[in-house]
């Protein structure tokens, strides 16, 4: 493959087998030993800790360990922290037990053809108004309910936004549009299913407790009797009917619902710096330690004699390097400072690093680059896959530490799959920081990758840990690299996150 550019891997490399020929210290890169690092995964993925699931003691287990290893290697606490910990907020969401909406003669069943996620209401007879999208955004000048009369109506939308229709847009827009139709004095939202994958995957995946963060969920403190749910239709006519405007009387009703508050923990401590102005400038590396748990919470297949998901590659690997740096850097620190953040609840949308970027304990401003690691697992071994190649003028430092290690860069993988916008990285790029996610040697999605991806069997005893320990020499190298770097990074001109870090940088 065409490495770029070839001339800073060999000048980086050149310079640090000079270096080595001379005698001078070995890099603290290199003590990065494979029997430590196979102690770390071994522990975090193990059956113990029961798939590390959000809210669940295994996950709280999974942090501790990690607040450990930051007292071992002494890491300050940062400001406004508990110890090492920043507490996350959730709501454990119970959807409904029954629900049914009647559309003129038509009726749609919880479980069947209806999926409401929130809200008690007892039976209300009402008029439906359809909103398009339910979306308002001032700045696009969009305002899906100017000139509609929503109170104490039933509001119907399309999903997604006006900008977008993707899950992750499908997905992230849920929350903002149950508050809008709050706002306007709706009983309810309910969301049209008109997505590519089928609707009893989308069934199945919703209809059981979920954790969302709880400012997300503030429509069910502030009102528990406010439904949120979808649709799939029976008859496109009904809803045609609607959009025209035609008066459209529905009947609903929902029982069952319930929420509880539920805790969990980033894992954040902070390594100075050693140059007197960079130290003020951080660099942030972030790795997810959450999975998905065990048995039907986890996902399928499963048996009985292996119902946790280990999550070995996804992300204990990713949590592993975290630490591998740690031991590194605090050997010998880098000019600039660095944030250690092990973050949770990434597998129920990316929560924990969404928090800690709208709640930062350190000023982002201040924080020059998010080095995330986080993946799908491996089918290359030679290789380290770097999500965001080519966008934040780091291809250089990333290469010459991944060769030094005797690995190549496998620059943006699987494109289809979008996985810059699906891992924590893009917590922090939305606000403008410059980001990338350094991930195993992933080429493309094949049959090795999904053997082991969000499955089962995806345990310690199926990994390389030869690999695993380049794989952490490697994120550890490029750490230092950045940090002790001159030139901040930057994205490059014409990237979809250049102008928020002008905003956020005051470029």
């Amino acid at each position: 493959m065409k490495r770029l550019p070839l001339l800073a891997s060999c000048l980086a490399f050149f310079c640090f087998t000079t270096a080595q020929a001379q005698g001078e210290q070995q890099a603290p890169e290199f003590n990065i030993s494979k029997a430590d690092m196979e102690a770390h995964l071994r522990f975090l993925a193990s059956d113990a800790l029961e798939g590390r699931r959000t809210g669940e003691m295994g996950n709280d287990i999974a942090a501790a360990y990690i607040a450990s290893q930051y007292a071992t290697y002494g890491l300050k606490q940062v400001e406004g922290a508990n110890g090492y910990y920043q507490p996350v907020p959730f709501e454990a969401i119970t959807p409904p037990v029954a629900a049914s909406i009647k559309i003129n003669d038509e009726t749609y069943q919880q479980g069947e053809n209806l999926l409401v996620m929130t809200g008690n209401l007892d039976l209300t007879k009402t008029k439906a108004v359809f909103a398009n999208y339910g979306w308002m955004d001032e700045e696009a000048g969009t305002n899906d309910y100017k000139g509609l009369d929503v109170k104490g109506k039933l509001v119907f939308v399309l999903p997604g936004t006006p900008e977008g229709k993707d899950p992750l847009t499908v997905f992230n827009s849920m929350s903002k549009k149950r508050k809008l139709a709050k706002e306007q004095g709706a009983i309810g939202l309910i969301e049209l299913y008109r997505l590519q994958f089928p609707w009893q995957f989308f069934l199945s995946y919703f209809n059981k407790e979920s954790l969302n963060l709880s400012d997300d969920m503030e429509t069910t403190k502030s009102n528990p009797n406010f439904v949120y749910g979808w649709i799939k239709e029976e008859n496109k006519e009904t809803f045609n009917d609607m959009k025209e405007s035609k008066k459209t009387k529905v009947e609903i009703s929902s029982e069952g619902f319930s929420r509880r508050s539920v805790y969990s923990n980033n894992v954040i401590g902070m390594l100075e710096g050693t140059d007197p102005e960079l130290k003020e400038e951080y660099l942030l590396i972030t790795a997810h330690f959450d999975h998905v748990g065990t048995g039907k919470n986890g996902g399928s297949p499963y048996t009985p004699e292996d119902s946790i998901f280990n999550g070995a590659r996804d992300n204990a690997m990713g949590t592993t390097a975290l630490l591998g740096a740690l031991q590194a850097l605090a050997e010998q620190p880098p000019k600039r400072s660095v944030i250690f953040l092990a973050v949770t609840g990434e597998e129920i949308g990316l929560l924990g690093s969404q928090y800690y970027a709208e709640n930062p304990l350190i000023p982002m401003e201040q924080t020059i680059f998010n080095l995330n690691t986080d993946g799908a697992g491996y089918n290359d071994p030679s290789y380290v896959s770097i999500v965001g190649f080519g966008r934040t003028g780091t291809d250089g430092l990333v290469e010459a530490a991944a060769n030094i290690f005797g690995l190549d860069v496998f620059p943006n993988p699987a494109p289809e799959q979008n996985l810059f916008d699906r891992s924590d990285n893009v917590s922090f790029a939305k606000l403008g920081v410059p980001a990338l996610c350094f991930s195993p040697g992933l080429t493309s999605f094949d049959e090795e990758i999904s053997t082991y991806y969000h499955q089962a069997a995806d345990d310690p005893d199926t990994i390389d840990f030869d690999y695993l320990q380049k794989f952490c020499q490697a994120l550890a190298r490029t750490a230092r690299l950045i940090a002790d770097d001159e030139e901040r990074p930057f994205w490059m001109e014409g990237d979809k996150y250049e102008e928020a870090g002008k905003q956020l940088y005051n470029r």
